[in-house]
């Protein structure tokens, strides 16, 4: 194994099988953990002692080698070696898989490695991988060819057997013509044939009845018959009943007989013809439907011919077409596997893949991609490069790409994934146990399967399966749905133990538990200087206890450590002393979370206090962002005189007095001591002792302290000759007093006192944002030393004079205006008027709903400025707003007494009903619930937003932590050309703020102040700003042309320590602490407006805002469309275009 305390530096890559069995001291082949009886592990599971190592030190399993002379033996019975139980940490195991298994982080990460190797989509990749799509493995070109030969022989045959079948067949048909003819012409002849012989009888059969007729007539000539004497074939009566026979009758028979044999001939004539064209049909009929049969015959072998013709045409395309990589369904794998099962071979799942990735020529490969991207343009390049960059990775690396599918699955240590018994004989155990138990069920499943000869679709659904549960083993979650446990909670898999905040890495290997460090509340320690702490006696003791154990045994106090410990331990009155003696010149670093910037951790002298809370200097505050709501800080001891060094020189609070990101003091009056402050420097006119005059400060102190005169009473005063500033900066000097009384207060003399020399006099009311300008200037005057005490001093007044104030808020200060209603009933009507436009169809929807959100704000803004000219402008609450003493504005007293205005709902989009109340007279029910969206977003977005700021920080950080100063002049002549123009573009007031503190580039024509390679002092960018000069060129860091990190004269001036950056110092960190740390208070931006329309944007313009910038994406806002409304109509052409 590998020796972790001696190594340089370590390298992560892939794993190849043979490496995984190396690690391995045997195969897991059970999921079993251990034995519910004995509560010993079972042997070849997960927890077994052979692979593993023993529970117990040097005993091995059955008992039968106990003690450490056994050391390194292997029971002959048990198969343990005997060694210490701690070999569970690091012995590995594994697994063999019946199957190979994609590792999920190569397929499934962004963007999938596989994916690009092979050059699949990560959506077809994942088909293949999980058995829902065939691919294409290997093409036998030979056997190719082999096949379309046989296709070709094949197509010859079949239509030289079509050809031979259907002349056949038309032969046979046309027998069957022939035959069928002759049948007809037979049975037409014997048809005329008996016509011919009913004639001849009919004729005989006339022929007898006239000689019988003329017989009877012969007969009876002259006499009168009885009866008619009847012709009987035509029943014609020849001598009608009671005539006399005579010769007439004689012709009558004659004639009569004629006409009948005239008639029976011309009936058996109409009958031959009748029978003669009867066969004529029936011949042609003949003709006809047996010639269509042969024509039928003909069509049929033509699209025979054709079909076999475009199957054939198919199949070939089919194999000419098929290659690697093709991607097939199932349906027409099978078909393309019936017909050419020898062509080629395809597969699914990891072992197609694996195929696939063992065949890849990472040399070819690198090569072809390298032409690619020579040749291409666009898309096809970017695809390329993309994959170039995964090709030479695995060549470089000597990895090959196959690793990434398992076919060994390593099995992590026993006591990394531990088993422990609960009260009550109830197990707790690792998810991984859980996770490793799923992949062994199914890997033993599916050998079983494989060794009974399964039906390919059960094997491949238990393939599927087994490739799942590596995926979650390896990565819970990261595909379809997470594998839960009991109480349905995601269970952990072995990349959640590694990743994120709780993982190993920031949890264990970042984020280690120190000694020497406590935490606990702080409270305000308003008597401390800004060096110091308070910090609870008990905790300190706890802190310094060797170094208070080492000073009792030198003061002889205890004669060694051991009764030193003792002599602590029992809190010995004598400990307190060496303690306060220990703690003297021993700095403690003092830390909030979150550590934002550098101005987190700050280091300062500790005081032993009482009780148990840590006391923190309220002008560290803002610098911690820090307040005593029920805050912790975290306290830490340096140990060694080097770390004590760096405390003092680099960490003190008195030494980060300016923030790295501005360059602004970082120490900031805030709440009571800005209150203190301006009540004291506010004038207020009628005060006892108004418009008396004063020879001198000191004469009107006097007078002050004997009650003659007001703290804020106008008075005359002559100050001698100074400096007098009426209005704050960065308005110009209002005079130069030479002894003439000024108009101020006794409160201003006093506040000015406190101020050094060259920043005195401040002749107006001191706001928050003065007092920081004050401290600004005289870090700029009087350096670090002068600005401390001033800090203290301002500290002290503004506690003092707040106490002395008393201001405070009753419910009476908060006055309802009397015309609120009037403007409320003025906006009803504007609305009432609108309403009435809308339903006229004058306005739209839209322009109503702007309309109303306008005629609010409007209500809403006359209503505040009532507010404001209501409010007493002495009054504590005016004074508390104006003083900037806390976040309160105007817009918040505008809801205590105004009215509270329209709100944002959970989209952004403004409510158009207004909340007319305000908290002095109560809300409706409405009104309630419509306010509390923004309140809950204001709530979820800090919630949701301070995770995403705080991963911006650190990403942030990994880019820019190697940018360090590390020489004096990299000699670049070029840089940066900064233009007033520009500067005004980016929404400041000039250039002069981008020229402070850097280096100038370039000489600046007719300009000689300064020379190439000086820093452009602030009174040099005056001067350069006041010659009119609008462009100049300074040294960058974009330019920079060290080796190795940068130069001094390209980053220029360290803001903290306002002067030329050191050698050394981490810029890099700087830059994203700087960033990162506003990206906190962007996300609760919203939460301090408590979401009320027309106040700041929402946060998620903020800081997604800030991430496109980085990240240099394009925004994704919603797109105009059209600038006006309206119907689209499409209008097709006769062609394909579309026109609109």
């Amino acid at each position: 194994m590998l020796e972790v305390n001696d190594f340089n530096a370590i390298r992560i890559s892939l794993a190849s099988p043979e490496q995984i069995r190396g690690w391995s001291y045997g195969e897991v082949t059970k999921p079993e953990t251990i034995n519910y009886r004995t509560l010993k592990p079972e042997k070849d599971g997960l927890f077994c002692e052979r692979i593993f190592g023993p529970t117990k030190d040097w005993e091995c399993y059955c008992g039968k080698y106990k003690r450490v002379r056994f050391k390194g033996i292997v029971c002959d019975k048990c198969g343990v070696e005997v060694a210490r139980s701690k070999v569970r940490r690091e012995r590995m195991g594994h697994i063999e898989l019946a199957s190979p298994v994609s590792h999920i982080w190569y397929f499934k990460g962004t963007p999938s490695r596989i994916g690009l190797l092979l050059d699949l989509s990560p959506r077809n990749l994942e088909r293949i991988l999980y058995f829902a799509l065939y691919v294409v493995t290997n093409v036998d070109d030979e056997a190719r060819q082999r096949e379309l030969m046989r296709l070709d022989e094949e197509t010859a045959a079949l239509a030289q057997d079509m050809d031979g079948k259907v002349v056949e067949r038309i032969n046979s048909l046309r027998v069957q013509r022939d035959n069928a003819t002759r049948d007809v012409d037979t049975r037409s002849q014997s048809s005329r044939q008996e016509i011919e012989e009913r004639r001849e009888q009919d004729l005989e059969a006339a022929r007898e009845a006239e000689s019988d007729t003329l017989a009877t007539l012969r007969e009876a000539m002259g006499t009168v018959t009885e009866d008619d004497i009847i012709f009987a074939p035509t029943d014609h009566v020849i001598v009608k009943q009671g005539d006399a026979v005579n010769s007439k009758h004689l012709d009558i028979l004659e004639r009569v007989a004629e006409t009948a044999r005239n008639a029976i001939a011309e009936q058996a004539r109409r009958e031959a013809d009748e029978a003669q064209s009867e066969s004529k049909r029936e011949s042609d009929r003949l003709g006809i439907e047996y010639q269509g049969q042969i024509d039928s015959a003909q069509t049929n072998l033509e699209k025979e011919r054709t079909e076999t013709r475009q199957r054939i045409d198919q199949l070939r395309r089919d194999l000419e077409g098929l290659k690697k990589m093709d991607l097939l369904q199932e349906n027409r794998y099978r078909e393309l596997k019936d017909n050419f099962s020898d062509v080629f071979r395809a597969g699914m799942g990891a072992e197609a893949v694996r195929e696939l990735i063992a065949d890849i020529n990472l040399e070819k490969l690198s090569n072809d991609l390298r032409q690619e991207i020579s040749s291409s343009v666009g898309q096809r390049r970017k695809k390329a490069t993309k994959r170039l960059k995964v090709v030479e990775a695995f060549r470089k690396s000597n990895t090959s790409p196959e690793w990434m599918i398992l076919t060994v699955l390593p099995v992590l240590p026993p006591d990394l994934r531990p088993m422990v018994q609960l009260d009550g004989g109830r197990f707790a155990t690792s998810d991984l146990n859980d996770l490793y138990r799923r992949v062994i069920n199914r890997n033993n499943r599916l050998k079983r399967l494989l060794e009974l000869g399964a039906p390919e679709i059960i094997i491949r659904n238990e393939k599927r399966m087994l490739q799942e549960a590596c995926d979650a083993l390896i990565d819970n979650g990261r595909r379809g749905r997470a594998v839960a446990g009991s109480g349905n909670h995601k269970l952990k898999s072995l990349s959640d133990m590694l990743k994120g905040k709780q993982g190993r890495f920031r949890q264990n290997l970042l984020g280690k538990r120190v000694d020497y460090s406590g935490r606990s509340v702080i409270v305000v320690g308003p008597e401390l200087k800004l060096h110091q702490c308070g910090l609870p006696k008990r905790m300190a003791l706890e802190l310094f206890k060797p170094f208070v154990m080492r000073k009792l045994v030198e003061q002889n106090f205890a004669h060694n450590i051991k009764s030193a410990k003792r002599f602590v331990e029992r809190v010995k009155p004598e400990v307190w002393d060496v303690l306060e003696e220990v703690i003297k010149d021993h700095p403690v670093l003092l830390n909030r979370a979150p550590t934002l910037h550098r101005l987190g951790i700050q280091a300062f002298e500790a005081v032993l206090v009482e009780g148990s809370a840590i006391q923190l200097h309220p002008l560290v505050c803002s610098a911690f962002n820090a307040d005593f709501d029920g805050d912790q800080m975290a306290v830490h001891v340096p140990l060694s005189d080097k770390a004590q060094d760096e405390a003092r020189q680099f960490m003190m609070s008195t030494r980060n007095l300016l923030s790295p990101a501005s360059g602004e003091p970082s120490i900031g009056a805030s709440q009571d001591m800005v209150l203190g402050c301006f009540y004291l420097t506010q004038e207020r006119p009628e005060k006892k002792g108004a418009g008396r005059v004063f020879t001198d400060s000191t004469e009107a102190l006097l007078a002050y302290q004997h009650g003659i005169i007001e703290l804020q009473a106008r008075i005359k005063v002559r100050l001698g000759v100074i400096d007098v500033y009426d209005e704050p900066p960065p308005e110009k000097l209002t005079l130069h007093s030479t002894g003439k009384p000024v108009e101020t207060t006794v409160g201003r003399i006093i506040f000015n006192e406190a101020l050094p020399e060259r920043i005195r006099y401040k002749n107006y009311a001191m706001k928050k944002e003065n007092l920081k300008q004050i401290i600004a200037e005289c870090f700029k005057e009087y350096g670090r030393a002068k600005t401390t005490e001033l800090a203290d001093e301002i500290k002290r007044l503004g506690f003092f004079y707040a106490t002395k104030a008393g201001t405070t808020i009753a419910i009476s200060d908060v006055r309802v205006p009397t015309g609120k209603q009037e403007e409320l009933d003025k906006a009803d009507a504007k609305i009432f008027e609108l309403e009435e436009q809308y339903r006229d169809g004058l306005i739209t929807d839209n322009e109503k709903y702007q309309q109303t959100v306008d005629a609010w704000n409007e209500a809403t803004d006359n209503v505040t400025k009532m507010v404001e000219a209501t409010l007493d402008p002495f009054g504590s609450i005016y004074t508390i707003a104006k003083s900037g003493a806390t976040k309160a504005k105007f817009q918040q007293i505008r809801q205590l007494s105004g009215m509270r205005g329209l709100m944002a709902s959970p989209s952004g989009k403004i409510i158009a009903i207004p909340i007319r109340g305000n908290f002095r007279e109560g809300l409706s029910v409405l009104e309630y619930f419509i306010s509390s969206h923004g309140a809950r977003k204001g709530l979820a977005d800090t919630a949701l937003r301070t995770a995403e700021s705080g991963y911006l920080t650190r990403r942030l950080i990994d880019v820019a932590q190697d940018v360090i100063v590390t020489e004096e002049d990299c000699g670049i002549t070029d840089g940066l050309l900064i233009t007033d123009a520009d500067s005004r573009d980016m929404g400041l007031d000039g250039m002069r703020s981008r020229l402070i503190g850097r280096v100038l580039a370039e000489a600046i024509p007719n300009f000689d102040q300064i020379e190439v390679g000086d820093e452009l002092t602030d009174e040099i960018v005056d001067e350069i700003v006041n010659a009119g000069i609008t462009a100049v060129r300074v040294r960058s860091v974009f330019a920079c042309l060290a080796p190795r990190g940068i130069c001094r004269k390209c980053y220029g001036r360290d803001l903290a320590a306002n002067a030329l950056v050191r050698i050394g110092a981490a810029t890099g960190i700087v830059a994203a602490q700087s960033i990162g740390e506003p990206g906190t208070q962007l996300t609760m931006r919203t939460f301090h407006t408590g979401g009320i329309a027309g106040a700041q944007g929402d946060i998620t313009q903020g800081l997604p805002r800030v991430e496109e910038l980085f990240e240099a994406r394009v925004p994704k806002d919603k797109a105009e469309i059209a600038e006006i409304d309206g119907v689209v109509e499409i209008i097709k052409d006769e062609g394909t275009n579309v026109r609109t």
